[in-house]
């Protein structure tokens, strides 16, 4: 399941609490949504601004949550990044212990 709401906090929640499996978040630059996500545990955003950072967020860290910059990208490129970042998979392998120095304690 997919979420897509207008706060951030509901989103990373969704995802946190297993409601969702990713989330998508907008803001101007996307650096303050991407910063406010990120301080829920569980949670692994990933601030985009082409396919390319979509995919490797996604493949090299597990992102549950898309951080898209309204300002600097077209819409036309926002749903692309969405296309991508779902449908790519976390490589694990060397990236795993990487990500479980993510979390909080």
């Amino acid at each position: 399941m997919l979420i897509i709401q207008t706060s951030f906090i509901p989103v990373a929640e969704d995802v946190e609490e297993n409601r969702a499996m990713f989330g998508i978040i907008i803001c101007g630059s996307g650096n303050g949504a991407a910063m406010t996500a990120n301080k829920h545990q569980k949670i692994r955003t990933g601030l985009c601004w082409n396919r390319e950072t979509a995919q490797l967020t996604r493949q090299h860290n597990d992102a549950n949550i898309l951080s898209l910059p309204a300002r600097f990208i077209s819409l036309e490129l926002a749903l692309e990044m969405v296309d991508t970042f779902i449908e790519t998979p976390f490589e694990g392998g060397r990236h795993q212990n990487r990500v479980n120095k993510i979390a909080c304690s």
